[in-house]
C-alpha cells in the first residue's frame, strides 16, 4: 500500500544506502509509476549515463524490475522499469532476516545469505568463492548451497530480466497503478508491480533449484558466449547487467527470497499468545510449523488442513509438547476454534490467518488510541470498531459510560484525526432535528494508520542520522582517547542509538502487520 509518507520513507532508505543520485531515480519511479529509460531521464533531468547507472544499482539490489509491453500499433517491444516498493522496505529488515537464519543454520550459511543481502544478486561461482574464503572442515561448498538455500526456500533464482506484459487499457490503468498490495484479497485489480513480479518469477521447479557443478557450467557458458556475434544481441533499450555484478541470461544468478523470510516473521510474531494458555499456544505453533512448507504466499487466508493425528505428531516434536496428551491437544483445538483462530471441518483443522491478523491489527490501533486520546476514547473506538455500523452520539455515550458532555468532544477529535467517519442525519417534522452518526471504516483507517507508521519510521530514521552525524568525530575516536567527558558523551550517544534503533524495530513489526501480513 503506497502512501505519501511510505514514498518518503522508501526514498530515505534508498538515500541512506545508495546516495542522492540513485534516490532521485527511485523517487521518480515511485511517484510517476512505470517509465521507460528515456522518460526517467526527462523527468529527473539527469544524463543518460547517470540514469543507466542508477537503474543498474536498483536492479542489482532487487528494488526495480524491468519489463516489456507490446505496443497496440506494432510488434516493437517497449522496455519500462517499475519500482518494487516492498523490496525497499525489506532493506531495513536484513538484521531480522539474519537473526531468523542464525536460529536455523550455522555461521557459514548465515554469511553466505548475508552476502546475497549485501550484494543483491550473486552467481553460483561468487557464492562458492565466498564459501571457500571461510571454509570449515567437513562441509563442501555444494552442501552449503543446497542445505542453506534450496531446502528452506530462503533464496531463489533471480526473476526473468524482462518479462512480457500485455498492454493495460486506459480504463484499468489508474486502478492498477494505485491499487494496494492486498488487491487480490479485497477484490481490486492487481497493481502493475504485482503483475510484473508474477510474470518474472521462474517456474516453481526451477525457482528453487541449484546447479552444483559450477566449474563446468561456467566453462561451457564462456565457450558458448564466444560464438555469439554482436548482431545477435538485442537491439532495443535493455540494460546490460554484467557491469554491476549480474550475469547475462545464460548464467545462474541467485537472490534472497524475501517472501520466505516474511512468512517466518509472520509465524514468529507474538500476536495472539496473550489470548491463549500454554497448551493452545504450543498447538498453534505446531500447526504453523507443519503447514509452513505448503505455503506459497505471505497473504494467505487459511493454512492447509491437518488431521488431529498429524497435529499431535508435530506437537510432540517439541519438549513442551511432549507433556500433552491427545485429549489435551483436542481441548486446545476447541479453545482455538472458539477464538476463531482455527477452522474445524470434518476431522481436519486449519489456521485462520486472516482472523488472527485482523485481531492483531485491531489491538494495535486500539493501543494507539488509548495512549494518544485516553481510556474514554479507547472505549468509544472499541465499541464503534466492533459494531461496524453507524451509531448516534447519545447511544455511544450511554453504552460506554462516557459523560454526555465529553463524548462529542472525543468523537470530534477522533474524526478530525482520521480515526472515525461522521455522517449527519436530519429528521424533518414539526421540529427539525439533526443527529451525528459515527462509525469506523477499517479499509480507510488502516491506510491512514499505516501512513502514520511510515511517518514515524521516517522521523526515527532521520533522528538516528542526525544523532550519529552530530557525534561523528567522537565515534571515530580510538577507545584510548575517549576519557572523562568524552567517554560520557560516547556512552550517551550509544544509549540513544540503541533506544532509537530498538524503536525502529518495534515500529517495523507494526508496519509488517498492516502492510505485509
Amino acid at each position: 500500500m503506497l502512501t505519501e509518507y511510505g514514498t518518503k520513507h522508501a526514498v530515505h532508505v534508498i538515500t541512506n544506502h545508495f546516495g542522492d543520485l540513485v534516490a532521485k531515480v527511485c523517487e521518480c519511479l515511485l511517484r510517476k509509476g512505470p517509465l521507460t529509460r528515456q522518460n526517467v531521464k526527462r523527468y529527473t533531468e539527469l544524463s543518460d549515463e547517470q540514469v543507466k547507472n542508477a537503474l543498474l544499482v536498483l536492479i542489482q539490489q532487487n528494488c526495480v524490475q524491468a519489463f516489456t509491453t507490446e505496443q497496440p500499433d506494432g510488434p516493437k517491444a517497449n522496455t519500462q522499469y517499475v519500482v518494487l516498493f516492498d523490496n525497499i522496505l525489506h532493506r531495513v529488515r536484513f538484521a531480522k532476516f539474519l537473526t531468523i537464519l542464525s536460529q536455523e543454520f550455522d555461521q557459514q550459511c548465515v554469511e553466505l545469505v548475508q552476502g546475497l543481502l549485501e550484494h543483491g544478486r550473486l552467481t553460483l561461482k561468487q557464492m562458492f568463492d565466498r564459501a571457500k574464503s571461510s571454509e570449515k572442515e567437513g562441509k563442501s561448498d555444494e552442501l552449503l548451497v543446497e542445505g542453506a538455500f534450496v531446502l528452506k526456500h530462503l533464496t531463489q533464482r533471480c526473476p526473468a530480466s524482462e518479462p512480457l506484459l500485455m498492454p493495460i487499457s486506459e480504463e484499468e490503468g489508474p486502478a492498477r497503478k494505485k491499487g494496494s498490495k492486498s488487491a487480490k484479497k479485497i477484490g481490486e485489480p492487481e497493481t502493475i508491480e504485482q503483475q510484473v513480479v508474477e510474470a518474472a518469477l521462474p517456474m516453481e521447479a526451477m525457482r528453487f533449484s541449484v546447479v552444483t557443478n559450477v566449474e563446468s557450467d561456467v566453462g561451457e557458458k564462456e565457450k558458448n558466449s564466444n560464438n555469439v556475434t554482436p548482431g545477435e544481441k538485442r537491439k532495443h533499450d535493455v540494460l546490460e547487467l554484467d557491469e554491476c555484478g549480474v550475469a547475462d541470461e545464460q548464467s545462474v544468478v541467485y537472490r534472497a527470497n524475501f517472501e520466505g523470510f516474511i512468512r517466518r516473521l509472520r509465524h514468529k510474531a507474538d500476536h495472539v499468545r496473550a489470548h491463549l494458555d500454554d497448551g493452545a499456544a504450543n498447538v498453534l505453533s505446531a500447526m504453523l510449523q507443519a503447514t509452513s512448507s505448503a505455503e506459497k504466499k505471505v497473504k494467505t487466508k487459511n493454512s492447509v488442513p491437518l488431521s488431529l493425528s498429524s497435529i499431535y505428531e508435530e506437537v510432540i516434536k517439541s519438549e513442551a509438547g511432549r507433556n500433552m496428551t491427545l485429549d489435551h491437544v483436542r481441548a486446545s483445538l476447541v479453545q482455538l476454534g472458539e477464538l476463531s483462530f482455527v477452522d474445524a471441518s470434518s476431522d481436519s483443522y486449519s489456521i485462520d490467518f486472516e482472523k488472527i491478523i485482523e485481531i492483531a491489527q485491531n489491538e494495535e490501533v486500539e493501543s494507539v488510541v488509548s495512549k494518544r486520546y485516553g481510556r474514554d476514547a479507547y472505549r468509544i473506538f472499541r465499541l464503534l470498531s466492533k459494531s461496524g455500523r453507524l451509531l448516534e452520539t447519545d447511544k455511544i455515550s450511554d453504552t460506554t459510560f462516557v459523560e454526555k458532555k465529553d463524548a462529542p468532544k472525543i468523537l470530534y477529535k477522533l474524526w478530525k484525526d482520521g480515526y472515525l467517519l461522521m455522517e449527519k442525519l436530519v429528521v424533518t417534522g414539526a421540529r427539525q432535528s439533526q443527529f451525528l452518526l459515527w462509525k469506523v471504516n477499517r479499509q480507510i483507517l488502516w491506510k491512514h494508520v499505516l501512513d502514520e507508521m511510515f511517518h514515524a519510521a521516517l522521523n526515527l530514521s532521520l533522528r538516528v542520522s542526525y544523532e550519529l552525524d552530530r557525534e561523528k568525530e567522537l565515534l571515530n575516536l580510538p577507545a584510548d582517547k575517549r576519557t572523562g567527558p568524552l567517554q560520557d558523551r560516547y556512552n550517551r550517544i550509544r544509549k540513544v542509538r540503541i533506544l532509537l534503533e530498538s524503536s525502529q524495530m518495534k515500529l517495523d513489526d507494526a508496519i509488517l502487520l498492516f502492510h505485509d501480513f
